[in-house]
């Protein structure tokens, strides 16, 4: 999230205990917007549970104060990114990998029947969700334009076995979990009066599957400095761009 007003001190930066960048979107969107005060509660492992409640970092096991708290009366600017922990996108990625140099075996899109697809089931039952934290947000800061940022490309369709080590139907479905919940998310928060940032479009090419000077979004093994299957800094700095783009008077 970003709190912004007018006092003097900033409280951002890197943060242990959150596995936090000082390099992250919020932050480069504070600086691009010279944001003279600025709070980053963002937190690695987050679930929604943990807007209004205390998480445990999964880095120090130690406890992270609810991140509502970082909203006030006089916030004007608050971004959110949420979803993929409640949904379980990252252990669906896991499950995607296989080591198998061919093709053959278990694919994770075989979680889906012809009646039913779990993941499907479980976004489609978070995406209201996402109607309750702008609720939230604005009864706590009425006066905040809010933003909430959508997830960028991860993996293009067919992926790109064996560098990658997600087979291509695997690829395929794993991207379309990703562009469902982008979906829900969008539908959600225009229907609360809230904006989405799209980073679905901005990003192709850049997935995990791109070379390593292009890609933005980091692979099962990281080419770069950052966390496997999470943007790098290159995938911030275009998060960041994308959301001062949304808050531009022409936008």
């Amino acid at each position: 999230m970003i709190r912004s007003s007018r006092a003097r001190h900033p409280t951002a930066g890197s943060s242990p205990e959150c596995g936090r960048a000082a390099v992250n979107y919020p932050s480069l969107v504070a600086e691009a917007l010279d944001v003279v005060d600025f709070v980053d509660a963002s937190c690695g492992g987050a679930v929604s549970g943990d807007l209004p409640g205390q998480q445990i970092s999964a880095f120090t096991r130690t406890a992270v104060p609810p991140q509502y708290d970082a909203l006030r009366p006089d916030t004007d600017l608050v971004t959110v990114g949420i979803g993929g922990n409640d949904v379980g996108l990252v252990q669906l990625a896991i499950s995607c990998i296989n080591l198998a140099a061919a093709p053959v075996g278990v694919s994770c899109a075989e979680t889906a029947t012809e009646e039913a697809d779990p993941v499907d089931a479980a976004i489609d039952a978070f995406a209201p969700v996402y109607g309750t934290i702008t609720d939230e947000i604005r009864a706590r800061s009425p006066h905040a334009r809010i933003l909430f940022v959508g997830y960028p490309t991860g993996i293009r369709d067919g992926g790109c076995f064996p560098e990658q080590r997600i087979w291509p139907q695997d690829a395929t479905y794993l991207q379309s979990k990703i562009d469902r919940l982008n979906a829900g998310m969008e539908q959600q928060v225009h229907a609360a009066g809230a904006a989405f940032v799209d980073l679905r479009a901005s990003t192709i090419g850049h997935d995990a599957c791109a070379a390593p000077e292009q890609r933005w979004m980091e692979g099962i093994v990281p080419t770069s400095p950052g966390i496997p299957l999470h943007p790098n800094a290159a995938g911030h700095r275009n998060a960041a761009e994308q959301v001062v783009g949304v808050l531009s008077p022409n936008s």
